[in-house]
């Protein structure tokens, strides 16, 4: 026969375990949705960054498109579209430059309603050298910020290259691969958005913000 005081020890060790457990889960989805919101946010500030929030009267994350397999690279790639007046008034295209020294370099590419570029950013992470091929990064250099107002009108299509290779682009002493492989996935991205702006702005849409983020 089991003792009474084994058995209440039992109970209270379960009701322990199961007011823990209860902890966590509430704990982890708070988390959770704490990290979903930070990362929201940073999203957001580099949209912003690519194109700037007074050009739409909208936020960048209510209109977003989805494209699979194009020349801005593999696999789906979202398409942040921004309107004024209900006019399209400019796009920020997920890209990646597959050939970078250390591997892919993923970027956002902002472009208005005339083609013009109006920023460019890299998303963390990469994995270019330090001290070398990480020069894309705004907080390195301002090398990335080169590719403002440069467009397929004022930019011939053999300028979209470094300057050792015959282009207007910087590169950087002993790492000309990085800055290669991010001046022409932006020049795809360019002629992407020049050869496709109306179906683009045709797409299906959808927001992508979280309404409790703003509690």
């Amino acid at each position: 026969m089991i003792h009474p005081a084994v058995t209440r020890n039992a109970v209270i060790l379960g009701a322990f375990a199961a007011a823990t457990a209860a902890v966590l889960a509430l704990t982890h989805e708070h988390t959770r949705e704490r990290v979903a919101c930070n990362r929201q946010a940073a999203l957001e500030s580099s949209l912003q960054q690519v194109f700037p929030e007074k050009r739409a009267d909208h936020s960048l994350l209510e209109d977003v498109a989805r494209v699979e397999d194009t020349p801005l690279g593999s696999g789906e790639r979202n398409l942040y579209r921004a309107r004024r007046d209900g006019e399209p008034a400019g796009l920020i295209m997920e890209a990646t430059a597959p050939d970078g020294y250390g591997g892919p370099i993923d970027l956002l590419v902002g472009v208005d309603a005339d083609g013009v570029i109006t920023g460019v950013r890299v998303v963390p992470p990469h994995n270019e050298t330090p001290g070398l091929g990480d020069k894309i990064e705004t907080r390195k250099s301002e090398w990335i910020l080169s590719f403002e107002g440069h467009s397929l009108d004022n930019t011939a299509p053999g300028e979209w290259a470094v300057r050792p290779d015959g282009g207007t682009f910087d590169a950087f002493t002993g790492a000309t691969i990085t800055p290669r492989a991010v001046t022409s996935a932006v020049h795809r991205a360019l002629r992407f958005h020049d050869e496709h702006r109306e179906e683009l702005f045709a797409l299906p849409g959808r927001a992508q913000t979280m309404e409790h983020c703003d509690e």
